[in-house]
């Protein structure tokens, strides 16, 4: 067995009559940073959904270390691939500091006292130490994220996705919660970024998967991709995208 652990074997999801993922193939390493590019409608978000079982794959294998997902406890597999979502997904009722600390107690079993600790950590981690009693409707939509992100990390995952992490976020918030992701690379975590940030794929990405219609139609290091790609496809999305910053 490599040191594979998020394997897609010709992954299909289809909503009703309209097909969102055409046969994905992609292998994702260990401790590997792949940011996934691609217009709207392409499929990367549901690809993630899929990875994570949020929603149910029509055709096709996710396998975690060589197992298929399918036969794995939800609980405890969700617990290892942890996900952020691009609007938060926290809790209103609870503060900052609880919404880390309630998945841990509930999943992983921890004592409160083992939580709170592990939460703390993560929370100084993101730079939001200050806002450990804060509710979610008092801090900003960068808070927010970089909050979720903390409670992500709490969960201990081997793999983090990360579904457009930045595009709810007002352009001046953008960068901090880049940072943050940034500051996790460095952690050894294996993380999988769908982003419309090019120069944050550019800079923090092993890899960067190209997907259109569906499937990934092309993927290389960022230097690859970026500088040299062989598809039109990714051409014409990368010059519409990069426009006259190349």
């Amino acid at each position: 067995m490599t040191d594979t652990v998020i394997k897609l074997d010709h992954l299909e999801k289809t909503f009703g009559d309209h097909k969102v993922l055409c046969g994905v193939d992609l292998e994702v390493k260990k401790g590997e940073i792949i940011s996934v590019i691609g217009s709207s409608g392409s499929g990367k978000s549901t690809m993630l959904r899929c990875i994570n079982l949020l929603e149910e794959p029509t055709g096709g294998k996710v396998y975690y270390k060589g197992t298929s997902v399918t036969e794995l406890n939800l609980s405890s597999y969700r617990a290892s691939v942890g996900m952020v979502f691009q609007q938060f997904n926290l809790f209103n009722n609870m503060t900052a500091l609880e919404n880390c600390v309630r998945p841990q107690i509930k999943v992983l079993k921890r004592t409160r006292e083992e939580a709170e600790k592990v939460a703390r950590e993560f929370i100084e981690r993101v730079g939001m130490s200050a806002y450990v009693n804060a509710r979610p409707s008092q801090l900003s939509g960068g808070q927010k994220q970089r909050i979720a992100i903390a409670r992500a990390l709490s969960m201990n995952p081997e793999v983090i996705l990360f579904d457009e992490p930045t595009s709810a976020l007002d352009p001046e918030m953008v960068g901090e919660v880049l940072d943050v992701i940034k500051g996790l690379a460095g952690m050894g975590l294996t993380m999988i970024v769908v982003t419309h940030e090019m120069a944050f794929a550019k800079e923090v990405s092993d890899r960067v998967v190209f997907m259109d219609g569906g499937v990934v139609l092309e993927e290389g290091t960022p230097d690859e991709l970026f500088g040299n790609p062989k598809m039109q496809r990714t051409k014409e999305f990368l010059a519409r995208f990069l426009g006259s910053a190349e």
